[in-house]
C-alpha cells in the first residue's frame, strides 16, 4: 500500500551546481581566441569553455590563472594542422572559492558530454608531454593528436646564424615550437653532450621539417628523430611506432610506411 504523505526525495547538489555554472558560461559572449583578449582576463582560477564557431569543444579549468591556462591552448591550436584560430572562442568564468574541491570542470564535462557536446574533453586534447613511455603508444584514429597533428611547416625563427654548438640550437628550437620536441638529456647535467656537435647554422628561420633534417645530419647512428601525430622525439636508439607519421636518420626524411 502507497502512503500518499511519503515520498523519497535525492538531492543532487553536485548537479545543481553544474548547471548553474553551465548557464552561467551559456550567458556569456564567446571572444576570439587571441593573446589580446586573454591580456584582458583576471588573474584568477576558473573554468572555461572553448568553441569553433558555435560547436562546444572543451571545457576545462585553469588551477592557476585562467589567463596562463588559455594561453597555452593558443599556443598548442597554432601549431596544428587543420585547425583556424580564427574560428576558436572562449568563455570563461572566475571560481575561487574551494575551488579544487567541488572540481566544477567535472560537474560541466558531465553535463556537456551527456549532451553529446565536449568532444576534446576525452580525446587527449589537454594533455602535455605525454613522457617517453608513451612513444610506443598506438593513437587512434579519433585522438586530438592524429585529428590535428603537429605542423611541420611551423616557421622557427630568431635560430643563432653561423657556427653554434648544437646544445644552443636545439634550446631555440625547443622553446620555438608550439608543441613537444623532446631529445635524450635536455633535462640533466648530461645535455652538455650536445657540445661536442658544431654546427654551421645558414640562416635564422627553418621550418620544423627543415630543422629536424639539419639536426639529424649531424649526429650519427643510432640517433633518430621520429615524428609522432603530435610532437617529435630524438634519442640515440632505434624509434619505432605504429602511429609515427615520418623519421628523421642522418640528414634525410624517411617515410613510416617504409621503415615498418
Amino acid at each position: 500500500m502507497s502512503l500518499r504523505n511519503h515520498a523519497e526525495f535525492k538531492l543532487s547538489i553536485t548537479k545543481a551546481l553544474g548547471d548553474q555554472l553551465a548557464e552561467a558560461l551559456e550567458k556569456l559572449t564567446p571572444a576570439p581566441l587571441t593573446e589580446a583578449n586573454l591580456r584582458l582576463l583576471p588573474p584568477h582560477k576558473g573554468v572555461y569553455q572553448l568553441r569553433r564557431d558555435e560547436d562546444l569543444l572543451y571545457v576545462g579549468k585553469a588551477e592557476v590563472t585562467l589567463p596562463q591556462r588559455l594561453a597555452k591552448h593558443l599556443r598548442k591550436l597554432s601549431g596544428r594542422e587543420g585547425i583556424h584560430l580564427e574560428q576558436i572562442t572562449f568563455t570563461a568564468l572566475s571560481v575561487d572559492e574551494d575551488f579544487s574541491a567541488v572540481a566544477p570542470e567535472k560537474l560541466l564535462i558531465a553535463r556537456y558530454q551527456d549532451a553529446g557536446e565536449a568532444p576534446w574533453n576525452e580525446n587527449g586534447f589537454g594533455i602535455n608531454d605525454p613522457g617517453d613511455k608513451r612513444d610506443t603508444t598506438v593513437f587512434s584514429d579519433d585522438h586530438f593528436d592524429q585529428l590535428y597533428p603537429a605542423r611541420l611547416d611551423w616557421v622557427i625563427r630568431d635560430l643563432p646564424v653561423g657556427a653554434q654548438t648544437l646544445r644552443s640550437v636545439l634550446k631555440v628550437a625547443k622553446l620555438a615550437l608550439p608543441y613537444t620536441f623532446r631529445y635524450a638529456y635536455y633535462r640533466t647535467a648530461r645535455e652538455k653532450f650536445y657540445e661536442q656537435f658544431e654546427v654551421t647554422v645558414p640562416q635564422s628561420e627553418m621550418t620544423a621539417d627543415e630543422f629536424f633534417l639539419f639536426v639529424s645530419a649531424v649526429l650519427p647512428d643510432p640517433w633518430q628523430i621520429m615524428v609522432l601525430p603530435g610532437y617529435a622525439v630524438m634519442y640515440p636508439k632505434e624509434l619505432r611506432n605504429e602511429s609515427a607519421r615520418q623519421y628523421y636518420l642522418g640528414g634525410e626524411m624517411i617515410p613510416a610506411d617504409s621503415m615498418a
